[in-house]
């Protein structure tokens, strides 16, 4: 187990490392290769992740509460079970990434590409998703109390039981969502599309 805490790794080539259960707490990544590392357990909490290559990487069940990924690539990256509360994806390239029972509450999103990511039971109560990509994206069962999603694109997404009671969706794009038995109380859909969405047993 690596102890890097701290460390300045900036621009690294640290492709296909193993760093599973790392410590690597506040940890300067700045624009580091990390494509395929196992991360797997690793600490990166209040880590400087931006604009890192993490593709395919192993970020299973990470610590990066506080990190910042913003401008991050992460497709294909692996990050169920992990904890992201507070941590930065602003503009972050998340397209099919693994984030089930991933804890991202309070994360700001906002911007990302996450086209066709698996959020099933993820936590997400006052994230910011503001603009960001979830079209065909896998929310179910997920937790938005009082979610920004104003203006994301959740065209095709599914939403079946997700709590998305208080969230802001004005302006999103529901085109052909899947909201079945969804938790919509208190939420505001102003200027919300929702052409040929599923709306059965939702609760509005």
């Amino acid at each position: 187990m690596a102890k890097l805490e701290r460390t300045d790794l900036s621009n690294a080539n640290l492709s296909c490392a193993g760093l599973l259960g790392s410590r690597l707490v506040r940890a300067r990544l700045f624009e580091a290769n990390l494509t395929e590392a196992n991360l797997c357990g690793a600490n990166l909490s209040g880590a400087d992740l931006a604009k890192a290559n993490l593709c395919r990487a192993d970020l299973s069940k990470a610590a990066l509460s506080s990190a910042d990924l913003s401008n991050a690539l992460l497709s294909f990256a692996d990050l169920s079970g992990a904890g992201l509360i507070g941590a930065k994806l602003k503009k972050a390239a998340l397209s099919a990434v693994e984030f089930s029972r991933a804890d991202l509450t309070g994360a700001d999103l906002s911007e990302a590409d996450l086209a066709g990511a698996v959020l099933a039971g993820a936590r997400m109560n006052g994230t910011d998703l503001s603009k960001a990509d979830l079209s065909y994206a896998d929310l179910t069962g997920a937790e938005l109390i009082a979610a920004n999603l104003k203006g994301a694109n959740l065209s095709r997404a599914h939403l079946a039981g997700a709590d998305l009671s208080a969230a802001n969706m004005d302006g999103a794009n529901l085109t052909g969502a899947d909201l079945t038995d969804a938790d919509l109380r208190g939420a505001s859909l102003e200027e919300a599309n929702l052409s040929g969405a599923r709306l059965n047993g939702s609760r509005q």
